[in-house]
């Protein structure tokens, strides 16, 4: 599809009419070439009259942002490493708990074996076998 194009024929018309005239197709071309967003920024920077004002502004907005950010990533990644250590807390914790029940079962395991030795032997001497 082809898109008319923007001339406009008009009568003799003074200098100051000339102007305004393409300041009008200007805004319009810029509202057909720019989306939304920009265009925003477009009509702020309209306003203050392209004194920089505006990108003050939104240098100083740009930096409060990147703190806010930051300070919220720190404390998230603070949260996640107090959360790991507890857990490695509660593992070694239970690893100590396990490790001294697998103690306990292996002296109680000997303590068997020797009672079973013991009636074997006795077993032996009195003349019984299996």
């Amino acid at each position: 599809m082809e898109r008319p194009s923007l001339e406009i024929n008009l009568p003799d018309t003074h200098e100051e009419g000339k102007l305004y005239v393409v300041d009008s197709l200007n805004n319009l071309n810029k509202l057909n070439v720019c989306p939304d967003r920009s265009q925003h920024s477009l009509d702020e920077e309209e306003t203050t009259g392209g004194t920089g004002e505006n990108t003050a502004g939104s240098n100083i907005r740009n930096q409060c942002l990147f703190f806010v950010t930051f300070i919220l990533t720190l404390i998230i990644s603070l949260a996640l490493v107090s959360f790991v250590i507890f857990l490695i807390i509660q593992t070694r914790n239970k690893m100590d708990q396990l490790s001294s029940r697998l103690i306990s079962e292996k002296k109680t395991i000997e303590e068997l074996k020797k009672m079973n030795d013991m009636i074997l032997k006795h077993l032996n001497q009195s003349g019984i076998k299996e």
